[in-house]
């Protein structure tokens, strides 16, 4: 009996059960931090979709005025307050959800990290431009802010495809 619970032992139907339970709380677990992860995703890139026209309109209000400090508040609570820390929960629970799922060997999620990676570049961008509205610089045109505004969109369809259609 050296090695082995009573209950294993005399029942050994309780030590598979065991192991049920235990499995079934992996997956639950799993699809808890899956779905997180995917509430993340979704904050992360209406904060990402977002901001850039919050810069749109602040391009067009004169330095100093009401309407620009408000902007100033606005982008700056929507970065420190909803995208950081979408981010970095969408980052966390990713690399969790990619290693607990044995998913590192597929050339999709390498496509994918370099795409998510692309776009923590472009938040990391959104994050200068961020302190550079609170110190009233703007070198960037309104143009130039409507046509960043389409680049998480198009990496966000991007990812969206390698891990909904995983083509390789």
């Amino acid at each position: 009996m050296q090695g082995k619970t009573l209950t294993s032992s005399y029942y050994p139907q309780f030590h598979s059960l065991a192991a049920i339970r235990a499995q079934n709380m992996f997956e639950d677990v799993y699809l808890w931090i899956k779905a997180l992860h995917v509430i993340a995703v979704i904050s992360w890139m209406a904060g990402m979709l977002y901001l850039p026209r919050l810069f749109v309109y602040h391009c067009e209000a004169e330095i100093g005025s009401k309407q620009s400090e408000t902007f100033k508040v606005m982008e700056r609570r929507l970065l420190k307050a909803i995208i950081n820390p979408a981010m970095i929960v969408t980052w966390l629970f990713g690399l969790y959800l990619a290693w607990s799922g044995h998913w590192f060997t597929f050339g999709w999620l390498h496509v994918k990290l370099a795409l998510v990676l692309a776009m923590s570049a472009v938040h990391g961008f959104f994050s200068r431009w961020v302190k550079d509205f609170a110190a009233d610089r703007r070198p960037r045109s309104q143009k130039f802010y409507r046509i960043i505004n389409e680049v998480p969109t198009v990496l966000m369809i991007l990812i969206v495809i390698m891990v909904i259609v995983k083509p390789f």
